[in-house]
């Protein structure tokens, strides 16, 4: 069957001026290109290859994907959603909760760090770079901003819808972790891509959880994750910061 020009012009969706901005400071905030340092970091994961419970694909895979239902990748996920609804609704009472909750809920002092440098790191570069009317004020009312709130906060401030910053965010966060599993095991580029691909269903289900979840059904049981993250501030040999 022969398709026309013009058909095959209509059936394109074109996107709008918004959406292109959208898309464009998504792939721009949430690149490992953008400097936020994540590569730095490897969320204990370092330590996990070293102790033999990360050591090779599959257990990296099985690894993350925990850590994304039941750990800090829900959790985080979850602090996202709400600082995005906060500052969408002009509630600066509730961004403020939001981002206390987040800071305290970090389980260790290398977790803090990478998480609060991060966070720190993203206001600054967006602040330079993108700076937005309302951006100054959301931020001034958070005495501590970690990652995942200053994501969902720039993204509400520039209008960014939550769904695919959500599902951005997650990927961004799964990668660095893939990143860091490679470098230590090591993996192979082709086999790091199999190990994203086979968590794409992972990360769709675990925003889509988080997307309707409440602060009071965050939590953590990813008790082996946060003994790695505890574990590598003492850890003899380290190529990253936590």
């Amino acid at each position: 069957m022969l398709t026309t020009t013009s058909e095959r012009t209509s059936s394109l969706e074109v996107l709008t001026e918004l959406e292109a901005a959208a898309l464009y400071r998504l792939m721009t905030w949430l690149s490992p290109a953008f400097p936020v340092g994540g590569f730095s970091y490897s969320s204990g994961i370092e330590w996990a290859v070293e102790a033999g419970d990360i050591s090779d694909a599959a257990s990296l895979r099985g690894w993350l994907s925990t850590m994304l239902t039941d750990g800090a990748g829900f959790c985080d996920a979850v602090f996202l959603v709400h600082a995005h609804r906060a500052v969408e609704l002009d509630d600066m009472a509730t961004l403020r909760e939001v981002a206390e909750l987040a800071a305290a809920f970090v389980p260790s002092r290398e977790r803090q760090l990478e998480t609060t440098a991060q966070g720190r790191a993203f206001i600054e570069i967006a602040r330079s770079a993108w700076s937005r009317a309302g951006l100054d004020e959301a931020v001034a009312q958070c005495e501590t901003i970690v990652y995942p709130v200053a994501v969902g906060l720039v993204g509400a401030i520039h209008e960014i819808p939550l769904r695919p910053l959500l599902h951005a965010f997650l990927h961004a966060v799964t990668s660095n972790w893939i990143s860091a599993g490679s470098r230590l095991i090591p993996l192979g580029q082709t086999e790091s891509q199999r190990v994203l691909a086979a968590l794409e269903s992972v990360v769709t289900a675990t925003a889509a959880r988080a997307a309707s979840a409440s602060l009071d059904e965050v939590g953590s049981s990813t008790f082996r994750s946060d003994l790695a993250s505890l574990s590598h501030e003492t850890q003899y040999t380290r190529l990253f910061r936590s």
